[in-house]
């Protein structure tokens, strides 16, 4: 059976204007999960990081600053979540004193995500060796924050505390400390050299 040539044109025409995936994009998507392989949640890591592959294109310190803004903007509604909880009148002394302790690690979690953010913003400045004590910075308060996340996690530890104050925080927690963790291991791949 022998098909009509015009239709067929008009389909394959009509086909070659729907928009494809850029390679730029692609690219930059390719990028992204290379760099996630390497963290201890790299289905998170893609996840959290694809949305802005368009900023980050194929540049690690592009890579390593969005994590960082990721894990900032996390901590930052996870603090905000912890300071309404501990206005809740109904708190056993116990939770209400570890959401207070919680409260401070957000805050100084949150605190050294940003000093973090600045010190990567600084590397497009940086040669050597002071690329690489910017670098060290990072790590370091990146490695606080998690401390910082940890602490607060560990204030609701125990049978003492159950119920849905600390399953809520747990959650949250977690996923700060993943999306902060990945975040170091992107930085540390900046310092092993691998730009």
């Amino acid at each position: 059976m022998a098909y009509p040539i015009l239709p067929l044109l008009i389909l394959s025409l009509s086909l070659s204007w729907i928009p494809a995936k850029s390679d730029a994009a692609a690219a930059a998507t390719s990028f992204i999960r290379a760099k996630c392989r390497t963290t201890t949640y790299p289905s998170l890591c893609v996840e959290s990081l694809s949305t802005f592959a368009a900023t980050i294109q194929r540049s690690p310190n592009q890579l390593a600053q969005t994590a960082l803004s990721v894990s900032l903007d996390r901590a930052q509604s996870t603090r905000a979540f912890v300071a309404k909880l501990s206005k809740f009148r109904g708190l056993q002394g116990r939770e209400y004193a570890a959401l207070r302790d919680c409260l401070e690690q957000m805050a100084d979690s949150v605190d050294r995500l940003s000093n973090s953010v600045q010190e990567i913003k600084n590397l497009g400045r940086s040669r050597g060796p002071e690329l690489f004590w910017h670098i060290s910075n990072a790590q370091t308060w990146v490695s606080a924050a998690l401390t910082d996340d940890s602490t607060c996690a560990d204030g609701f530890a125990g049978r003492t505390l159950n119920g849905r104050v600390k399953s809520s925080i747990k959650t949250r927690m977690t996923n700060v400390a993943q999306v902060t963790s990945n975040a170091l291991a992107l930085i540390n791949q900046m310092a092993g050299g691998n730009y």
